[in-house]
């Protein structure tokens, strides 16, 4: 039993428990090229969430990981068999309740820890602090906190080098064999504009990838991989620790 992971530990150990920060794991449950699992945004967000949790605690922190939440915006992806698609109004409603419960118990800090690329908290967090006044409610992009080309040659962003070592480290066993997996290329918009970043749409998945992938995943190996998570689970380590130990009427310099 883990005490910092909420599904693990039980009510003779909770009964006495305090806790500083509540982490929610946030995935996607989606298509990842032909290779990778569905779940893969799932077992990222369990497993990268859990160890950082771990070491903060180890150094003194007092976070809590609560159960993932499986299913992301995939909207962009209807006609993909499968891809399972919660709206960001029912995002914010099951935000809502956690934080209702984690306010009224006087859980104040909360981090949703998210692990894909198509769910945007940023307008949910800003009207959930509208909403609850007394907590500080944040997010992360995991998959954000390094420089990715400091550990993976190929760029992408979806069942890429980057993601495809990361499984091999971590559940080797779902992944298929290498003959099956796709190049991941994928197309870009003919206006320009969307290219440079400062204008946005949705991607029609199934018109950018013939395989779902977005990224060149056959430089992958297990040692990237495991590079890559020690790293990144040590910086979200130190975030953890640091939003434990803060002061909310004391934030900023």
């Amino acid at each position: 039993m883990r005490p910092y992971i909420l599904a693990e530990t039980n009510w003779e150990a909770l009964r006495h428990a305090k806790f500083e920060l509540a982490v929610l794991p946030w995935g996607a449950t989606e298509a990842h090229n032909f290779h990778l699992p569905y779940a893969t945004d799932v077992y990222e967000s369990d497993l990268l969430a859990a160890e950082a949790a771990k070491l903060a605690w180890e150094k003194g922190a007092k976070p809590i990981v609560l159960p993932s939440i499986p299913f992301g915006v995939n909207t962009g992806q209807s006609d993909i068999y499968l891809d399972i698609n919660l709206n960001p109004s029912t995002q914010f409603a099951i935000l809502s309740d956690i934080c209702a419960v984690l306010d009224r118990q006087g859980v104040r800090k909360f981090l949703i820890f998210n692990s894909h690329g198509g769910n945007n908290f940023k307008p949910l967090v800003r009207e959930l602090g509208l909403k609850f006044p007394d907590m500080f409610i944040s997010f992360s992009n995991w998959f954000q906190a390094m420089d990715k080309s400091l550990y993976f040659e190929e760029k992408g962003d979806h069942a890429d080098e980057m993601e495809t070592s990361l499984m091999l480290y971590l559940k080797p066993e779902l992944v298929l064999p290498r003959e099956k997996w796709g190049d991941g290329k994928d197309k870009k918009y003919k206006i320009k504009a969307f290219s440079e970043g400062w204008v946005w749409a949705e991607r029609q998945w199934s018109k950018i990838s013939e395989d779902t992938g977005v990224g060149n995943p056959h430089k992958s190996t297990d040692l990237k991989g495991e590079r890559f998570f020690k790293d990144v689970t040590e910086k979200m380590g130190d975030l953890f620790f640091d939003l434990c130990k803060a002061d909310l009427d004391d934030l900023y310099e």
